[in-house]
């Protein structure tokens, strides 16, 4: 039997509101790791160092790359933290101006 349209549209609802749950967890997270890039960005500067560390960048990039479980590739987490390390340097630098 075919389900009906209120059916899938339940589902479809069902799996919204648990990607709405998830969105809100992803912006409290990314806050918080915001919080901690600019804590790390005031002691850089008492210390004179550059906000930019390559290697640091690349470190992190590995590191979520070799925690990822998927079903996102490897490519998609790394693109995805390239974008969130550079909100981070920028958040870090405007935080010390």
């Amino acid at each position: 039997m075919k389900p009906s349209n209120d059916m899938i549209k339940q589902r479809i609802a069902r799996f919204r509101d648990e990607i709405d749950a998830t969105d809100e967890e992803i912006v409290r997270l990314l806050n918080k790791r915001a919080l901690a890039a600019m804590e790390i960005g005031h002691i850089k500067k008492e210390v004179n160092w550059p906000v930019y560390v390559p290697t640091r960048e690349e470190e992190v990039i590995a590191h979520v790359k070799a925690v990822n479980k998927g079903p996102l590739s490897n490519e998609a987490i790394g693109r995805l933290f390239e974008r969130i390390i550079d909100e981070s340097r920028r958040q870090e630098r405007e935080s010390n101006s």
